[in-house]
């Protein structure tokens, strides 16, 4: 083991300054200037917490980083990245009032990111830590997701610090995968006036693959998983160039979201075997699957020791539930790994003017979170 000492668990003033320095450094996953910015801000926090500065993998522009300590046994997975657009800050303010945080992503994620870092600085040691904070997450995390893996291979566990599931606390423990598609249809261009007959109309072709499309996800019928039923849903539709044109080409996209591998490989067959109804039409179907699922059963141990946890420390009864939307957790989980979601701020209004942390609840979840990297990395 190394010899490392360590500080000990700081009062909450002390989180929520360090929860303004994250918060008030704007990182938009699009603006990859801010993310160097956000990066340069949260290595140090990290370094000043840990003792160590942290390996910097920038990729396609965008930063990552990465603290490595000793042999791996445990993950500490967070994302530095939000979906608020720069200058959010100028009408969503840093504030503290009432017992609540706001600010652009303060629960989504940087509340998880704090908490995390003051979780592992409170232990005796790092040894035995990997932790990984990517820039991309809000995106699909498309220049990380090997990184991830990587990471993820051969631990016990993995902790993923993304807020809790709703305002009561609720961890993570299930989540449905990801696929995205283009369903292009190819017409052919005519004078919508004087010769529409000898146009290929793909608006008319692309309104029949939305019924169709929107049609998959009851022919899976149910799974029996907690999750329920995968969705396949038709989202941004175009077509034409001007309006006196019989429009040469459309495009649809669909969002997927599906509680087993089973049900991903089936509705990606499904999606490739898609026809044209409209004589003279041709299709193109791109994209596919993204995000594994993340099944109950890679939590449940994990929750099980959580749970004992929060009633060793006097916390409120842990509860899990399984979520639609997707994470880097389901990468983690789709490696083999252990994983637990949902550890990071208790609030609510993620992405949404409303976006909240609890801030009482923060040092019950670093609490939390310290003891389970102790027991899980043994």
């Amino acid at each position: 083991m190394t010899t490392w000492s360590a500080p000990a668990l700081p009062e909450l003033p002390a989180l929520l300054a360090d929860l303004e320095e994250l918060v008030v450094c704007e990182s938009f996953s699009a603006d990859h200037a801010a993310l160097a910015r956000s990066a340069e801000v949260v290595g140090a926090l990290g370094t000043r917490l840990l003792g160590r500065e942290p390996e910097t993998v920038v990729i396609e522009g965008v930063p990552h980083l990465r603290w490595v300590f000793g042999a791996p046994r445990v993950l500490l997975v967070g994302h530095h990245d939000t979906v608020w657009p720069m200058g959010s800050l100028e009408t969503h303010p840093w504030s503290v009032a009432d017992g609540v945080a706001r600010g652009p992503g303060v629960l989504d994620m940087k509340a998880g990111l704090v908490q995390m870092f003051h979780a592992l600085a409170s232990l005796p040691s790092p040894d035995g830590v990997c932790v990984l904070v990517n820039g991309d997450e809000e995106v699909g995390s498309p220049t990380s997701r090997e990184l991830i893996e990587d990471s993820a291979r051969g631990c016990a566990a993995a902790f993923v610090l993304e807020a809790s599931a709703n305002a009561q606390g609720a961890l993570k423990t299930a989540r449905k995968g990801t696929s995205r598609y283009e369903v292009v249809v190819h017409g052919r261009a005519a004078h919508a006036g004087l010769e529409p007959e000898k146009g290929v109309n793909a608006a008319i072709e692309a309104a029949h693959q939305v019924l169709a499309v929107a049609g998959l996800a009851a022919a899976m019928g149910t799974t029996g998983c907690e999750l329920g039923a995968p969705t396949v849903t038709p989202t941004l539709v175009s077509a034409g160039t001007t309006p006196n044109t019989v429009p040469a080409r459309a495009k649809v996209s669909v969002d997927v979201r599906v509680p087993t591998p089973a049900a991903q490989d089936r509705i990606d067959v499904l999606m490739r075997g898609l026809t044209a109804r409209t004589p003279g039409a041709e299709l193109t179907v791109e994209g596919g699957k993204r995000r594994p699922p993340m099944e109950a059963a890679s939590s449940a141990a994990l929750f099980s020791l959580a749970s004992a946890i929060a009633a060793e420390l006097g916390q409120e009864p842990l509860r899990g539930v399984a979520v639609g939307g997707a994470s880097d957790g389901n990468y983690t989980a789709g490696t083999g790994c252990p994983t637990l979601d949902g550890l990071g701020g208790v609030g609510s209004g993620a992405h949404a003017d409303t976006e909240h942390v609890l801030i009482d609840r923060m040092i019950p979840r670093t609490r939390l979170l310290a003891r389970l990297i102790e027991r899980t990395r043994r």
